[in-house]
Parts: structure tokens; sequence; C-alpha cells
């Protein structure tokens, strides 16, 4: 596991399953969100952002995590391992009125600076409207992916835990990515 493409729609788990991983196997995080905003909530132009994800796509390891799915079909012939993290709308919107409440005020630890959390109903609003459009979406992207990619389908916290718990230690996952070569 070197290159990681972890998908699914806003409040799924992404940005923490993404940190977890990253402790686990030492890859580096790459979180969507700090190529999708600059400070102040500020959207980048799409051609600056397909261009930053290309540029991570480049990169020899790491996790990415989140959308941009204009980028998805080049990020998937790069990945390894894909990980969608299907979990009902129900969960989805108590994370993310959770993370309002635990964050409020402040950019989250997968936000850029100066990104401050807020209670957005436009945000819940587009929850709603695409919980159909954007899962078929990715189950489009995942029932034609290539045979050789490693797909694990995450649909319950249950599930996460026993993912990251199927996985060697971060010591052992170092030493068999060829720690060695790093130094």
């Amino acid at each position: 596991m070197k290159r990681v493409m972890i998908i699914g729609q806003p409040g799924s788990g992404k940005s923490t399953l993404a940190r977890k991983l990253g402790a686990r196997t030492g890859l580096p995080v790459v979180h969507i969100d700090h190529i999708h905003w600059a400070p102040g909530w500020v959207e980048r132009p799409r051609d600056e952002k397909t261009r930053r994800c290309a540029e991570v796509h480049a990169r020899p390891e790491w996790i990415f995590e989140g959308g941009h799915s204009a980028t998805w079909r080049e990020r998937l012939s790069r990945a390894d391992t894909v990980i969608w993290l299907d979990v009902p709308l129900g969960l989805r919107f108590w994370r993310v009125i959770r993370r309002s409440a635990l964050y409020w005020g402040r950019s989250r630890p997968d936000m850029p600076e100066g990104c401050p959390e807020q209670f957005n109903l436009d945000f819940f609003r587009f929850i709603w409207r695409t919980r159909h459009t954007s899962r078929q979406q990715i189950q489009h992207l995942i029932q034609h992916a290539p045979a050789e990619k490693q797909i694990h389908v995450l649909r319950s916290l249950s599930d996460v835990r026993g993912f990251l718990n199927s996985l060697p230690p971060a010591e052992a996952a170092s030493s068999a990515t060829g720690d060695a070569a790093h130094g």
C-alpha cells in the first residue's frame, strides 16, 4: 500500500480515516480541502485545483482523501488502494453537526488555516441534494476500477476499525515499504 484514494460523501469520515491510516502506515496524507479552499473560505479556480491534484497524484506515495471528482480517474489510475466510506446519511449529518460544534470558530486539522468552522445551512442542503447522485458516481467509479486495485468498501465505524486493525503496526509497515530508501 503506497497510494491510497479515500472517497465518500461529506461527513463520512474521510479525513479522520486518512489521519489514522497515515499514522499507521507512515504515508503522507493530503486533504482535498487544502486544495479546494484558500484562507477565508475562498474556493480556488477549477484549473488550479486540477493542477494541484495532479501534483499529488504524481508523487510516489500518498493517502489522498476527498473530492474534486474531475480528477478521480487520474487518481484511481495511480492509486493501488481505494477506500470508499459508504456510511448512512443520518450518521453523516450527525458527524457534520458534531464537527461544527467541536471546531466552531477554528480551522479543523483537515482544513487550511483561515477557514474557521461554521454552521452552514447551504452545506447541509448540498449533502441532502447530492445524497443519491454522489453515491451513484462513487459506486460507478468503484464498479469500473481496474481489477488490480485493492478496493475496500467500509460502511460503519466497526468496518473502519476492522480495516485499520488488519494493517501491520506502523514500525512493520515502514520496514515493509523499504524504510532504508527514505534514509
